[in-house]
């Protein structure tokens, strides 16, 4: 059966010569894995672009319930990114963002609604000029409470953890906060914060591993 649905590519992997398979977690099924075959031949090699991880995607596609994988009849790009390829602060936070929905995100429950959260919080990096710097702060919490563990308030993040007044204070405030919404960190600070809220995720989704892309958020981030 035919579903018409919005998406967002997680990753894919190389499948024989020329075909893929690609994680896609749609706003109908959640994570879903379909073959494409011959995006990676010559002719279909322009077609290979709508598969990387983050791009967002209109689809039709087919179902069958139970199947591991399943085919895409139609597809076409839901949102080209204009700023993210090209500002470092935001490939940074996007390639971050790639790494936490992989190690996150496994199951169909909530689908709709974390769907249209990450097609939303993605399409607002793109168009944002200021507070480029908290963003992966404040996705991490607005996420957690769509996977069910918080964080609502300072204490839900912070556990039996200490830190120093100024930095729960700020914590508390990017809790509240928007991605819009100006904060000012420094370097140190939001090291520091991230590294309380990932051990914050730690507590909950186990296991987690090394985190590859949190060298680069601090090279580019602080």
């Amino acid at each position: 059966m035919l579903h018409k649905t919005r998406g967002i590519v997680f990753r894919f992997t190389k499948y024989g010569e020329t075909s893929i398979i690609v994680n896609i977690f749609t706003e109908i099924f959640g994570l879903q894995g379909y073959i494409v075959n011959g995006v990676r031949s010559k002719s279909g090699s322009n077609k290979i672009a709508l598969y990387q991880p983050l791009t967002l995607l209109d689809l039709v596609v087919y179902y069958r319930e139970n199947a591991n994988i399943n085919r895409i009849k139609e597809v076409k790009c839901l949102h080209p990114y204009q700023s993210i390829p090209l500002d470092i602060r935001k490939s940074a936070s996007a390639i971050f963002i790639i790494e936490v929905i992989n190690k996150t995100i496994k199951e169909e429950s909530h689908a709709m609604e974390l769907c249209n959260f990450i097609i939303d919080s993605l399409i607002t990096l793109d168009n944002i000029t200021v507070n480029v710097e908290n963003f992966h702060l404040i996705f991490l919490l607005k996420l957690s409470r769509l996977l069910g563990f918080g964080a609502h308030n300072l204490s839900e993040v912070m556990g039996a953890r200490a830190t120093d007044y100024e930095r729960e204070q700020l914590l508390g405030q990017l809790i509240k906060s928007d991605y819009t919404d100006s904060l000012r960190l420094t370097n140190t600070q939001r090291r520091d914060i991230l590294d309380l809220v990932l051990r914050f995720y730690a507590d909950h989704i186990d296991p987690l591993g090394e985190w590859r892309s949190v060298q680069v958020l601090r090279d580019v981030l602080g």
